[in-house]
């Protein structure tokens, strides 16, 4: 789902839970991609919390906003990984294509 959507906050409040505390969350976006967003942030740190003896809610949230990082910045890298295999197929077929103009 995308930020914007029929359900847009459009400056009302909506209460999110994360890891126990209720976050008051204002903006222009869709309301069910902000619930989104924040139950995925909850389940992260839950997993953290599940996973490694630090309990402090601080160091949990370190620790997971390290690991969606990292999977942003995997996803980031496997995207560029394709779109260089597409672009290098692109020009390949436009070779073939201009090739056979030719002839």
């Amino acid at each position: 789902m995308s930020p914007e959507g029929s359900t847009a906050l459009a400056g009302k409040v909506l209460k999110v839970n994360i890891y126990g505390t209720e976050y008051p969350i204002k903006g222009e976006v869709d309301a069910d991609y902000i619930r989104q967003v924040a139950e995925y942030v909850d389940r992260k740190m839950r997993e953290v919390d599940q996973t490694t003896a630090a309990k402090s809610s601080l160091k949990v949230a370190i620790l997971a906003a390290l690991n969606i990082a990292d999977e942003l910045f995997r996803e980031r890298e496997e995207k560029s990984g394709l779109t260089q295999n597409l672009e290098a197929k692109i020009n390949q077929l436009s070779k073939l294509i201009n090739e056979n103009l030719k002839e």
